[in-house]
Parts: structure tokens; C-alpha cells; sequence
């Protein structure tokens, strides 16, 4: 098992997230974007309580590349303060290399 990254944001609605996603896989900053049903989602924000629809989506991408690929999304993301999370995961060894093969 080798180690990637995955990344975790929720964007304003699908038309948003399969640009960005467009964006970042001809970039090679991501090797797949898993683009993910609407959800709602509920949150603090200058004082209130909001509710939204979002649509979140999980990229895959390589550990060392984590901080670019978040630093990019934010670059493109809509939103104000977009929440973008990262974690490091073990992946096989088939699915690691094939992150690594599209990934730069």
C-alpha cells in the first residue's frame, strides 16, 4: 500500500465542480475527481445559522501534492471561504502508481 491524498470540498452546484475538476485533471494536479450527489449542508457563517445545496466532491491526488492541489482550488472555488480538507490515505500499491502516473 502507498500513501495519497485525498482532497474534500463541496461547491455551489455541479455546473462549478465539473469545471474545476475539468480544470485541475488537465493541470495534473489531480489523477480523478469524484463529483458527488447534492447535499445540504448546514453551517455558521457571520453570525447565522445557513443552509445550502452543495456539491461535494473527493479528489485523489499524491500526498506531496496535496498543498498545491488545495492552493489551486481555492484559486478557482467561487466561494468566499471555501472549505478544502485533506488527508493522507493508503491506497494499493496499483491505484498509488496509477495516481503517480497521471499526477506531475
Amino acid at each position: 500500500m502507498s500513501d495519497t491524498a485525498l482532497v474534500f470540498v463541496t461547491f455551489r452546484n455541479r455546473t462549478e465542480a465539473e469545471r474545476i475538476a475539468e480544470t485541475l485533471l488537465t493541470e495534473r494536479l489531480a489523477a480523478c475527481v469524484n463529483i458527488m450527489a447534492p447535499c445540504v449542508s448546514l453551517y455558521r457563517w457571520e453570525g447565522r445559522i445557513e443552509r445550502a445545496e452543495e456539491v461535494p466532491a473527493l479528489l485523489k491526488t499524491r500526498t506531496m501534492m496535496a498543498s498545491k492541489l488545495r492552493e489551486r482550488l481555492a484559486e478557482l472555488h467561487s466561494y468566499e471561504l471555501p472549505v478544502i480538507e485533506s488527508w493522507n490515505v493508503q491506497a494499493t500499491d496499483a491505484a498509488a502508481a496509477w495516481i503517480e502516473r497521471e499526477t506531475r
